[in-house]
């Protein structure tokens, strides 16, 4: 009870520039707490439907029904666009189009390299806000005391009365603003270590994907070319 008297108290004779500072590390803990509840579970979830997602990829028939059965698995869409992205490379067939004249497995390979840096993208959005929020609210933090030291000790010079007791509760209620800023910055940075790793092992699977799509569509692609490579030959 008397901590929270004293934070009361301090925020209640402080001045606009202290109330800035502690809604700022308030703002700042609200964003990177909603943002670090909402992040961790689609990480999770998309971790947790990766390799049921896939399964099911590689089980369908053909390519399409690929894409069509990671459709309904892969909620999340981090798979989905990869797959799609080889499906529509693969079936580009338009005279006159610069890109039908590229080789199949170029035109693949570039959708996917396409595909995979926006799902990359995609699981990284918001780890910036995490890394800002765990390397700037420290200094927020000691902004507020620094500057409620100084308004402290100018208000005790003002009166006259500058006793060791009359200093240690005004100084010390101020540093409450470095203890604010601690707080806000070190769940930040344990949720941007946590997520980053689920988002580098989830990057390792697209990419792990994205390889065996490129040498599935390419593969397919030679049977289909055999014969017109054959015929090409006995013409000449």
């Amino acid at each position: 009870m008397a901590g929270s008297s004293g934070i009361i108290h301090y925020l209640q004779t402080s001045d606009a520039l202290t109330h800035g500072v502690a809604y700022v590390l308030l703002a700042m803990s609200v964003a990177s707490w909603c943002f670090l509840i909402v992040k961790s579970w689609i990480l999770t979830r998309a971790k947790r439907q990766a390799t049921r997602a896939i399964a099911q990829f590689w089980q369908a028939p053909t390519l399409s029904e690929g894409v069509v059965a990671l459709r309904r698995a892969d909620r999340e869409r981090v798979f989905t666009p990869l797959a799609e992205a080889a499906l529509h490379a693969a079936e580009v067939d338009i005279p006159g189009v610069l890109l039908a004249r590229v080789e199949r497995g170029e035109r693949v390979l570039r959708a996917l390299r396409q595909a995979l840096n926006a799902s990359q993208r995609r699981l990284e959005f918001g780890q910036v806000l995490l890394a800002s929020v765990g390397s700037t609210a420290p200094f927020v933090g000691l902004l507020g005391t620094v500057w409620g030291i100084y308004h402290a000790l100018g208000s005790i010079a003002a009166s006259g009365q500058a006793q060791i007791e009359n200093v240690a509760g005004p100084v010390g209620e101020a540093l409450i603003m470095t203890a604010f800023g601690l707080v806000v910055a070190i769940p930040a940075v344990l949720a941007y270590n946590v997520l980053g790793r689920l988002v580098r092992q989830l990057s390792e699977e697209l990419d792990g994907f994205a390889h065996d799509l490129h040498a599935y569509v390419c593969a397919a692609a030679e049977p289909a070319q055999a014969p017109m490579r054959a015929q090409q030959a006995s013409t000449h």
